[in-house]
């Protein structure tokens, strides 16, 4: 009798991990995913749009922990649910339908960065390195017991969605290296130790305001982590919202008082010294969503130095 799945998914990491369960010989009855929200920028595979390719019936509940969710969930009778990327944390009555586990893949090396948009909070923090990891799904989020975890390197002016890309992938290789031992029950689960890991939150638009008195590293980590397809990291300037989309660290600038903007007519980038004295090359940048070569920065704002804050 086939292995059977209850599936959760959303995002890249719901379509590759989804696909790898059915290529993995497991009965996926129902799928379980959110409607793309118009005021998001979807830059992502849909579950939705695969599911229905595979023939597999999906619904798109505002709260999967309702009586009639669980209802239908229950007469499932699944072995397993498992959760990609879903938005949504689900119940300990929805966890305890399956008879063989509840399991979850989570963008970090847990017990690091539990909680929301790890890979976001891992740039920004100026990881050098995160992961994907399968553990199992407890009342408390992203607590449970250890399936299986790989790493993957950030690496200095990597962007939030570069990383992103990198843990996808993992997240499908552990999750193929694991599903055979799931399957035939000899897995081996490692409890966690939470208290040397860490947890997060979600993160706002205006979470990507740049406080350019911090040091030239945290700002660049700033930009990494929030840069498109993301909201972006933004400073407010006299003629408008400056969206800094890229940058790279140059090192000490002492020429001028920090914190400032400058740019020479035929320079190569616009310059920003930060409060540590140490500077950034702004590769890519836009005005109010227009984005801008450095000749029309300094048409439009002079050679600097812009006093910013």
């Amino acid at each position: 009798m086939a292995t059977r799945a209850i599936v959760f998914a959303y995002h890249d990491v719901g379509v590759r991990c989804l696909r790898a369960l059915v290529e993995g010989g497991v009965e996926v009855p129902l799928v379980l995913t959110h409607r793309d929200d118009p005021g998001e920028k979807i830059w992502f595979a849909s579950v939705a749009e695969l599911a229905a390719d595979l023939g597999i019936e999906t619904i798109f509940p505002d709260d999967p922990n309702t009586p009639e969710v669980v209802d239908r969930l229950l007469r499932l009778a699944p072995d397993f649910l498992f959760s990609f990327y879903y938005r949504r944390m689900l119940s300990p009555q929805v966890l305890a339908i399956a008879k063989r586990g509840a399991f979850n893949l989570h963008g970090s090396l847990l017990p690091k960065y539990r909680g929301r948009v790890p890979v976001n909070w891992a740039v920004l923090k100026g990881e050098r390195e995160t992961g994907a990891t399968l553990h199992e799904m407890v009342a408390k989020p992203d607590a449970g017991r250890v399936v299986d975890q790989q790493s993957v390197p950030i690496d200095e002016d990597d962007l939030a969605v570069d990383v992103f890309r990198k843990v996808t992938g993992v997240a499908e290789t552990v999750l193929r290296r694991s599903l055979p031992r799931l399957i035939d029950g000899s897995v081996v689960l490692r409890p966690q130790d939470l208290a040397t890991g860490s947890y997060f939150g979600g993160r706002k638009p205006e979470d990507g305001r740049i406080d350019w008195t911090r040091s030239a590293a945290e700002v660049h980590n700033l930009v990494r982590a929030v840069a498109p397809p993301y909201p972006g990291a933004f400073t407010d300037l006299a003629a408008g919202r400056l969206y800094v989309l890229r940058t790279r660290r140059l090192g000490p600038f002492g020429r001028v008082a920090a914190p400032s903007l400058l740019a020479g007519a035929n320079a190569p980038h616009v310059t920003a010294v930060c409060g540590d004295g140490e500077a950034l090359a702004l590769v890519e940048f836009a005005l109010d969503g227009d984005r801008l070569t450095v000749r029309e920065f300094v048409a439009r704002f002079g050679t600097g130095p812009i006093h910013i804050s």
